[in-house]
């Protein structure tokens, strides 16, 4: 009964997940275009003025060489928006795998206690708990190559029904938040944390860490215009939440 109740649970919170991917996907295509339609116009734009600019005023040639600088500003922000909604498109499916694998840890903790605690209470339980103490130091050797695998974020399971059992009631966010982080995941921000929640690029050229997250930054939403972290002087206009840098 607890496996069906896991299950259902389970498939409830993930039902919207295919409409949301599909929508995110759709939005991104659609950047695509955008961003595409707007690198034509600039092509026309800077072809234009090519072929004119010997019989432009100087005030004409300044306004030519704004509507290519504009074009250029759209473009760009159609390519950050894109690659923000890519982060969260990541992000909404690492939290359902993250929490999937919560389960299946706790799982696996609970069903060894209760079969410790079987072993124990039956007659003869003590020469069960040795023999079966034994194969287990035979075989973890076994279990230690599969720790590495078990403990990464990214990769995703398929167990039967029946190892989902008991778990739907003994699930915390917490547990999902502390678990372990593939080690070949890039991180960025002053906190040198992974890609989580609404992240911003830094403008500077030279800017070595190039994208921060909004709460380290003190930002809420996104500027309008070009951003940096850096001062003219190149130190930081931002310092990073204490014990994090």
């Amino acid at each position: 009964m607890a496996t069906a109740m896991y299950l259902e649970h389970y498939l409830d919170s993930i039902e919207n997940l295919p409409c949301e991917l599909q929508r995110n996907f759709q939005l991104m295509r659609e950047l695509d275009q955008r961003t595409e339609d707007k690198k034509a116009e600039i092509d026309l734009l800077a072809a234009e003025y090519i072929s004119t600019v010997k019989t432009l005023s100087p005030d004409q040639r300044v306004a030519h060489l704004q509507k290519i600088q504009s074009a250029y500003s759209k473009c760009k922000e159609y390519s950050d928006d894109k690659v923000q909604l890519a982060m969260q498109t990541y992000e909404m499916v690492d939290k359902h795998i993250r929490r999937l694998d919560a389960d299946l840890a706790r799982f696996e903790a609970d069903l060894k206690d209760k079969m410790d605690g079987n072993d124990f209470d039956s007659p003869g339980g003590r020469g069960l708990k040795k023999g079966r103490g034994q194969k287990e130091k035979r075989g973890s050797r076994g279990r230690g190559r599969r720790t590495s695998e078990e403990d990464t974020p990214k990769k995703k399971k398929h167990k039967g029904g029946s190892e989902f059992a008991d778990t739907i009631l003994s699930v915390h966010p917490s547990d999902v938040l502390d678990m372990p982080v593939d080690p070949n995941e890039p991180t960025y921000c002053l906190c040198h944390q992974v890609s989580y929640g609404e992240m911003i690029g830094c403008d500077n050229p030279d800017c070595p860490i190039e994208w921060f997250h909004f709460a380290c930054v003190d930002l809420t939403t996104k500027p309008k215009g070009k951003w940096s972290v850096w001062g003219a002087a190149g130190s930081l206009l931002r310092r990073p939440p204490p014990g994090r840098l």
